[in-house]
């Protein structure tokens, strides 16, 4: 006798039964179920083990050990709290002091690098926007990063993308290690996969990791422009399992930036950003040509990789979705937070999948309600997208948002945090829709399911927006191995 039953678990809240899990799957579901091991649930819940669609981990394991100014309400503020952070724990001799997490679409003063100059002097300091589509320097930083003189020390788009690689310059065996612990953090709140869209050679670093030991998540590995003639080359197609990673590191998507960010105000609209009329970028900026997008949508697609279009503005998922339907092949848009009504039943028509991330609505309500005024109503319209048939899958973008598929739950079925009120909650989604988006599709354990299985101690399908953000878990598996576990396996 082989295997291991998991004894009294509930499967959408119905009373307790058996599962049998054998060979990486789940075999049998009933009662009265036996193997050679046995764990009693002793009534919670299982679901389906839950997916991260849109991740940065190296990113996200990074942030955790920057200054975090993310509570800053004001230009000054954060430089305040710089000035403190260099004080109380300055770092090594050539290293800048970086701090993440600023959202300045709503402060009364403007960040420059006169204000940073002011708070921390010669030491080079950065400051990562928490959208990650713009950064903030001093003029020592300008000058090491090789934007000396520059007018207002605000970088945005690919030259902050620029200085965020910069940053990375950390060994690789730490920050393998830091992800490590990310990765397991992850686990520990149900998460089984993660589709890593790190600005790196994702597959290489990913064949690394495993080499070294890395087990708690399976990696779907995001492929960039800079490494598409290589993964051609290879004959890498999006969803091949890669070889001695133990089935768990797989090619992911091919990922392409058009447009921007809402807080950094360059996500590409119809409508200009109020206080922005007349300037270059008014309607934000479009980061790909139509004319260039297109013919790289038909490349990638012809050689099996699938197109991840990242577009946030109603502008350029318009653009988007005519690139798609002129190429004839389907993929996905990344994030999809401004839609035009006329685009929505596009998503369905075309096979494009939406991936969204609803805690950034959570985070960015006000900041549309100033720069999208009157048109948030088609802002994050999760409900309109399933109601016009879209296939959609959910995310976090750490480190944008937590990566934690309960906050992203929770904000899909609430659109509220804080004690506000909901946002638009007639684009509020049902928990089960919710748990759906965040688990590949799969709405229930099923017999014959590979046994990637998360187990809490509530019913998320009841459970409030409050109760579902801090949803006890107990137990996470992967193809039947724990990866997380407090029920003593």
């Amino acid at each position: 006798m082989t295997g291991l039953v998991l004894r009294n678990g509930r499967i959408e809240g119905a009373e307790p039964v058996d599962l049998l899990l054998e060979n990486g799957a789940v075999a049998q579901i009933g009662t009265g179920l036996t193997a050679s091991r046995s764990i009693d649930l002793e009534g919670r819940h299982v679901v389906p083990g839950l997916w991260d669609d849109h991740v940065h981990l190296s990113q996200h394991a990074l942030a955790q050990r920057r200054v975090d100014v993310s509570a800053a309400g004001s230009a000054a503020e954060a430089a305040a709290i710089m000035r403190g952070a260099a004080i109380v724990r300055p770092p090594e001799p050539g290293v800048p002091l970086v701090g993440f997490g600023f959202r300045d679409g709503l402060w009364p003063d403007l960040p420059t690098a006169a204000v940073l100059d002011e708070a921390t002097g010669a030491l080079p300091t950065v400051l990562v926007s928490g959208d990650l589509h713009c950064c903030w320097l001093n003029s020592a930083a300008l000058d090491r990063f090789g934007f000396g003189g520059h007018a207002t020390g605000i970088l945005r788009e690919d030259d902050a993308f620029r200085v965020t690689d910069s940053l990375q310059d950390v060994p690789d065996s730490v920050l393998d290690g830091w992800v490590a612990e990310a990765a397991a953090t992850a686990a520990s709140r149900g998460v089984v996969g993660v589709v890593d869209f790190e600005m790196a050679d994702n597959l290489a670093v990913w064949a690394r990791r495993m080499a070294g030991g890395s087990r708690a998540l399976r990696i779907s590995a995001g492929i960039y422009t800079e490494h598409l003639d290589a993964a051609i080359t290879a004959g890498h197609r999006t969803g091949q399992v890669m070889p001695g990673t133990g089935e768990l590191l797989a090619v992911g998507p091919f990922k392409i930036l058009i447009d921007g960010s809402l807080n950094t105000r360059t996500a590409f609209c119809v409508d200009e950003y109020p206080g922005l009329e007349g300037h270059q970028h008014s309607h934000g900026m479009l980061t790909v040509a139509p004319e260039d997008l297109l013919p790289l949508l038909r490349r990638v697609s012809a050689a099996g990789l699938l197109p991840a279009v990242h577009a946030i503005g109603d502008d350029a998922n318009r653009i988007a979705l005519d690139a798609f339907e002129a190429a004839g092949y389907h993929g996905r848009i990344e994030h999809a937070q401004l839609l035009r009504d006329a685009d929505l039943p596009r998503f369905a028509a075309l096979g494009v999948t939406a991936s969204a991330q609803p805690e950034q609505a959570m985070d960015d309500r006000d900041v549309a309600d100033r720069y999208w005024s009157g048109r948030t109503s088609r802002a994050f319209p999760l409900r309109s997208l399933f109601d016009a048939g879209a296939t959609v899958v959910l995310g976090s973008d750490a480190p944008v948002a937590p990566l934690d598929p309960w906050i992203t739950i929770a904000a899909a079925v609430a659109r509220a945090r804080d004690g506000r009120a909901a946002w638009h909650p007639e684009q509020s989604i049902t928990a089960a829709e919710a748990v759906a988006a965040s688990a590949h599709g799969r709405r229930r354990v099923s017999a014959g399911d590979v046994a990637d299985l998360c187990v809490v101690d509530t019913n998320p399908l009841t459970a409030s927006g409050d109760a579902l953000r801090t949803m006890p878990v107990s137990a996470t598996l992967i193809a039947g191995r724990f990866t997380h576990d407090t029920l003593g396996a």
